[in-house]
C-alpha cells in the first residue's frame, strides 16, 4: 500500500487523503480523517505482541495520533501455545491472529517489510521504497537466529535440523515430521546457552512431544541436550515429567556433557564437547537468537546481539527517540515473554502519548506471569513483578513466584486451566482493540 506518495515521501497530509480514498474514514474514529495535517505519525515495526499492543494502547490513549503498523504477514502465529499444536492439543487456527482489530481502530497496518531507519531524518524505507516520516518510532522485532553461531547450523541446515521458533511453516513442519517418524524412534533437541526467547519454552515443548508421543508413539524416546546447567521451573517440570511419562524424556545439562557444539543436519547428528555424537530420528535445534534484523539497521544493538533500553520508557539507549518493545531488548531481570513483550508496550503507548502532549511520563511497572502445559490437566507457572529505578529494571521483593512444588491433581489442572484463559485474554488484549 502506498497511498499518498509524492516524490517517494509518505507525508501525513497525503496520508490522510490516502486512507480516505481507501474507505477506512468510515471505520471507528472518523474524527482521524478530520485531524489537521500536522497531527503526530508514529510508526510500529512488528505487529507481534509488543508492536501491536503498543499501537492498540496508543489508540485508546491518544484519537488524534496517527499511527502505522508494519507487518509483512497478514496473520501472526503465535509462539505461545505453539507447543501445544505440536502436541497435539490445540489447531493451527486456534493461535493464529488477524489485524481486523487494529484496522478497525483506524490504524494501518501495511503488508509489507521496513527495510531501513535513518533516526536522523525520522523516517523508515519499505521494501517497495516507500519512505514514510515519523515523529515517534517503535521497533519491535522479534528475534533472529545467530546463523553459524552454533557449527554447522546456518539458514540451509535450519530447513533441515528445523528450529522452530519463530511460530510458522517450521512450526508446522516439525509437526509433520514428528507424525511421520517411526514409534521408538529419538527426538533430539539442542537447547542454546545464554539470552533466548521463552526460557521455559524447549521443556514446554519436550512435555508436549512427550504427550504426542504417549498418545500415538509410546516406545519412543525425548533426550535434551542443554548447554546450561540449570532450567526455569527445573524442578516442576522434571516432577511433571517423572508422573506422566516416566523414563521417556532424558534431560542432560552442561557438565554432564549436554552442551552441542557442532550440527550436522544432513546426517541428523549433534556433536557434544566432549565428542560424543548423537543420533536423531526428529532433530529440533534451539540455536543462539539476537534481535530481529530490523533492530541492527536502526544501530540499535550492541555487541550482544540485543538491544539495550531504558527501563523507565524503553527507549534505546543508543539511538535517542526509538522505541524498543519485547524479545529484542536486553531488559533483565524481565524474562523475553509474550506477557512482558504486552507490557512493555503498554508502557511505551503511555511514555509516547504523554510526550505527545507535553506531559511526564507515568512510572513504569510491569509484570509476567508465564504457563507452561506439562500435560493436558498439568500446569505450572512462574509470575514476577517489575519497576523501572531511573534506567534499571528492578524486580519488586517478595513479589511474583512459581508454583509449588507440592501442589495436588486439582491444583495443577486448574493452572492449566487459567493458562488457557491467560492465552484467549493476551491475544484478545494485544489484537482485539477497544
Amino acid at each position: 500500500m502506498t497511498t499518498g506518495q509524492t516524490a517517494g515521501k509518505t507525508t501525513r497530509r497525503n496520508v490522510l487523503a490516502g486512507i480516505g480514498a481507501a474507505g477506512m474514514g468510515a471505520l471507528a474514529m472518523p474524527a482521524l480523517v478530520r485531524a489537521r495535517a500536522g497531527m503526530a505519525h508514529v510508526v510500529v515495526i512488528g505487529g507481534g505482541f509488543g508492536g501491536a499492543t503498543a499501537a492498540n494502547y496508543l489508540r485508546r490513549l491518544d484519537s488524534s495520533v496517527w499511527i502505522t503498523v508494519i507487518e509483512p504477514n497478514a496473520n501472526f502465529t503465535t509462539c505461545p501455545f505453539s507447543n501445544l499444536y505440536l502436541g497435539g492439543l490445540r489447531d493451527w487456527d486456534s493461535i493464529t491472529h488477524g489485524y481486523h482489530g487494529l484496522r478497525g481502530a483506524a490504524i494501518r497496518v501495511l503488508e509489507t517489510t521496513a527495510q531501513d531507519v535513518d533516526s536522523v531524518a525520522r523516517r523508515v524505507t519499505l521494501a517497495d521504497g516507500t519512505v514514510l516520516d515519523y515523529d515517534k518510532l517503535i521497533l519491535s522485532p522479534g528475534i533472529d537466529i545467530r546463523w553459524n553461531a552454533l557449527e554447522g547450523y546456518d539458514e540451509a541446515a535450519a530447513e533441515i535440523a528445523l528450529h522452530a521458533w519463530k511460530a510458522g511453516p517450521q512450526t508446522q513442519a516439525l509437526k509433520a515430521r514428528l507424525e511421520a517418524m517411526e514409534d521408538g524412534g529419538t527426538f533430539v533437541m539442542s537447547i542454546t546457552d545464554g539470552a533466548f526467547r521463552c526460557p521455559p519454552g524447549p521443556y514446554e515443548r519436550a512435555s508436549m512431544v512427550a504427550h504426542y508421543f504417549k498418545t500415538h508413539k509410546p516406545a519412543s524416546k525425548i533426550l535434551l541436550l542443554d548447554s546450561k546447567e540449570s532450567f526455569s521451573k527445573q524442578g516442576l517440570f522434571q516432577q511433571g515429567w517423572q508422573a506422566l511419562y516416566g523414563d521417556m524424556i532424558e534431560w542432560v545439562g552442561q557438565t554432564d556433557d549436554g552442551q552441542v557444539l557442532r550440527v550436522d543436519a544432513q546426517a541428523g547428528e549433534v556433536e557434544t564437547a566432549f565428542g560424543t555424537t548423537h543420533r536423531a530420528d526428529v532433530l529440533n535445534v534451539v540455536p543462539p537468537q539476537k534481535a530481529g534484523w530490523i533492530a541492527d539497521r536502526a544501530g540499535v544493538t550492541d555487541a550482544t546481539g540485543w538491544v539495550p533500553v531504558r527501563g523507565s520508557t524503553f527507549e534505546s539507549t543508543l539511538v535517542p527517540g526509538i522505541h524498543v518493545v519485547g524479545d529484542a531488548t536486553i531488559a533483565a531481570p524481565m524474562p523475553k515473554s509474550a506477557f512482558c513483550a504486552n507490557a512493555q508496550g503498554k508502557v511505551v503507548a503511555a511514555v509516547i502519548a504523554a510526550e505527545l502532549a507535553g506531559r511526564e511520563p507515568p512510572a513504569a511497572s510491569f509484570a509476567n506471569t508465564c504457563y507452561s502445559l506439562v500435560g493436558p490437566d498439568w500446569g505450572i507457572s512462574v509470575a514476577g513483578v517489575y519497576r523501572a529505578e531511573g534506567d534499571t529494571i528492578v524486580e519488586v521483593p517478595d513479589s511474583g513466584g512459581v508454583s509449588p512444588i507440592d501442589a495436588d491433581a486439582a491444583f495443577r489442572r486448574a493452572e492449566a486451566e487459567y493458562g488457557a484463559s491467560w492465552y484467549a485474554a493476551i491475544t484478545a488484549d494485544t489484537w482485539d482493540a477497544a
